[in-house]
């Protein structure tokens, strides 16, 4: 098992330590390895050679007991040959029997066949060959010899061989003897050689392969700090040093990734405040309503972005000759009182145009100002930053604290960026209330000359008659007074009629949804004022129309049934409503009809004029067709609606200034009947 003490914990500092430490000169893993290996190898081969030898040693001599043996044999042999043979055959019996005697003497190491020779071996072998010598002597002659002597000498001889054979075979009960002493302490040092090498083993390679492993599961964990001892200079040190100083890298990156991660998450954080607070100032003048409300809110969140003690907010004008607190939070009421108006220059707030920028100003007893306020409100610092856009001086923005304050970078971009915003808002609603006034002065024109050629125009009918009445009044001419009392009183009525039908044009309302109810509402009220039938027909689907469209093409289906009403004594108006693929509106009535050669193109006592204008407004066409006895068509195609895109008019009119149909035009007969006899402004759309 390992030890606790085999692993430690550092902490990284700015340099590497030194991880080799005190090391003993010892030899390398792999002279190791091959030394022990080494020494295997070679107890291995001198084991495997003296088997072998010994091996060899015992075959050689079970070979000279088997050629021993067949000494025997050849002996009686040789007796029998002696018996029944001639001599010849006796010699040739005699020579192998000499060359076997031969071969045991000197033996043959190829086959093996070697006499393991001792003393007694050597003697009793001695013996053997005087005895055959002295046998032999006396077989070989002329003569035969006795039979009973032979069979004595053959008996002796094979005792002879008889004891040889068991002197070999003592040697060779010896070696075997030995042969298994020896694979006995085989055996004991095999054992003794896999304990020791799986002992060894352990300690130099088992043992510290298992620390790496633990050392690296710890790293794996967390624990970077992990370092090994190195004690030997062999592979598994140099492996432990580099383990080291790999482990020091990887907690010196961690170290700085950890480091760079707090830093890189501070600089988040302070992007977010900073967008946030621009948010802030782009929700709060998108939702402003007027200045004051806008400067209220802005000084607040500018005062708590720069953890100002107190802000204000101050207007320039366009000449810069002075500047009015506009809003101001956390400023003393003397303060807000006595600087509520400042001439441009007269103090350190109030900046000039030409010298308009952002400044950090101390309040030092020793610091020269007109007016004593901020030293009496215990503030030590002033920084004053201009509202400007595109070169104008709108104003500044003056923070107050009440302590010795440096604007870092990032915070001065962050007020000059919110400061910024403040003065698009500014400019935003200087443009909105510019707009809203050129539209009411657009409008109020439009309905000039709309009551101008209605109730203006019935209204000088109504003084011509008066005039014409007093007159025959005073010549006693009763015919003309009662025809001028008539066109009086017709004309009172159409003047009455007409600003009715104004008063119902001012009320036009319209649905975010649809224009249908709308257009059934206005053809509707144009029913019960006229008894005209009407018919509204609805084709087709598509996007509905934005409210500010809705209202321009309401006015002018208005004016398109005004005109029906007054000129083109029909009985029936229909409107025909196609949604796609483009909306357009088709007004079509069965009145008389008029020549439209005959109305001048820049004609303004008709309403093709206004008509036309509305039309411009919002991008659409207009078409007018008609002839006399068939009846009046005025078409309104719009452009193509989108929902992104409502109207494409950059100054639509409120629908309170709604402008109102025009009455009758003026001619050469005033008289408002006189549509029924001239055909040119008898349906001529107003």
């Amino acid at each position: 098992m390992l030890r606790g003490r085999d692993l430690t914990q550092v902490k990284t500092s700015g340099e590497p330590p030194a991880y080799t430490g005190p090391m003993r000169s010892k030899p390398t893993l792999t002279t190791k390895l091959l030394a022990m290996g080494g020494g295997f190898l070679l107890v291995a081969l001198a084991s495997i050679s003296l088997t072998l030898w010994v091996t060899w040693k015992l075959e050689g001599g079970a070979a000279a007991v088997n050629e021993a043996g067949r000494l025997r044999m050849n002996m009686l042999r040789m007796v029998l040959v002696l018996q029944t043979e001639p001599p010849e055959a006796v010699q040739e019996r005699a020579r192998l029997f000499d060359a076997s005697l031969e071969l045991l003497r000197t033996g043959d190491p190829s086959r093996p066949l070697f006499v393991p020779w001792s003393a007694e071996t050597r003697t009793r072998f001695d013996a053997i060959r005087a005895q055959w010598a002295q046998a032999r002597s006396g077989w070989v002659a002329t003569q035969p010899p006795d039979r009973a002597r032979t069979l004595a000498q053959a008996d002796a001889f094979v005792q002879q061989v008889d004891g040889f054979v068991d002197a070999i075979e003592l040697q060779i009960a010896g070696w075997t003897a030995a042969l298994h002493l020896f694979q006995l302490f085989m055996m004991a040092l095999a054992i003794v050689a896999a304990v020791t090498f799986m002992a060894v083993s352990y300690l130099l390679v088992i043992n510290p392969v298992a620390r790496l492993q633990q050392a690296q599961a710890r790293l794996r964990q967390g624990e970077l700090g992990t370092r090994l001892p190195v004690d030997t200079d062999d592979e598994f040190g140099q492996l432990s040093a580099g383990f080291n100083l790999m482990a020091h890298a990887l907690q010196a990156s961690h170290d700085e990734l950890e480091h760079k991660v707090r830093d890189k998450t501070a600089s988040i954080a302070v992007k977010n405040q900073r967008l946030a607070a621009l948010y802030e100032v782009s929700a709060l003048a998108s939702t402003a309503g007027s200045l004051e409300l806008l400067a209220q809110g802005f000084v607040q969140q500018i005062r708590r972005v720069a953890g100002a003690d107190a802000a204000a907010v101050r207007w320039s004008n366009e000449a810069n000759e002075r500047y009015v607190l506009l809003a101001g939070d956390g400023l003393p009421r003397t303060m807000a009182d006595g600087e509520h108006c400042l001439h441009t220059g007269s103090c350190l707030c109030g900046q000039p145009q030409a010298q308009a920028r952002t400044r950090v100003i101390p309040i030092t007893p020793s610091t020269e100002v007109a007016l004593p306020h901020c030293r009496e409100a215990g503030f030590e610092t002033m920084v004053t930053i201009p509202v400007q856009m595109q070169q104008r001086l709108l104003g500044e923005v003056d923070l107050f604290f009440r302590s010795p304050v440096e604007l870092t970078d990032e915070l001065r971009d962050l007020l000059e960026a919110m400061t910024r915003h403040l003065a698009s808002a500014m400019e935003g609603l200087r443009a909105t209330a510019l707009e809203r006034e050129a539209a009411v002065a657009e409008e109020r024109s439009l309905l000039a000359r709309e009551l101008h050629d209605s109730i203006a125009q019935s209204l000088a009918f109504l003084k011509i008659q008066t005039q014409l009445l007093r007159d025959a009044v005073a010549r006693g001419d009763e015919a003309k007074r009662d025809r001028s009392i008539g066109e009086l009183d017709v004309g009172v009525r159409e003047c009455y009629a007409d600003v009715r039908e104004l008063l119902v044009h001012f009320r036009t309302r319209t649905s975010e949804e649809d224009i249908e109810s709308a257009l059934r509402a206005t053809l509707s009220k144009f029913e019960h004022q006229t008894g005209m039938a009407t018919v509204l027909s609805m084709v087709g689907h598509g996007l509905p129309l934005p409210p500010d469209l809705q209202i321009q093409v309401l006015h002018m289906v208005q004016e398109a049934l005004s005109n029906v009403r007054k000129h083109s004594g029909a009985t029936r108006v229909e409107l025909l409503v196609h949604r796609h693929p483009r909306w357009r509106f088709e007004v079509q009535d069965n009145g008389k009809g008029f020549d439209l050669g005959q109305v001048p193109p820049d004609s303004l006592h008709v309403g093709l004029g206004i008509m036309r204008e509305r039309a411009q407004r919002v991008g659409a066409a207009l078409q007018v067709e008609s002839a006399p006895g068939q009846g009046t068509r005025v078409c309104i195609e719009l452009p193509t609606v989108t929902a992104a895109a409502p109207m494409p008019a950059p100054n639509p009119a409120p629908p309170f200034l709604a402008r109102a149909p025009r009455a009758a035009p003026p001619g050469a007969d005033i008289s408002p009947f006189a549509a029924a006899t001239s055909p040119v402004a008898a349906h001529a759309p107003s």
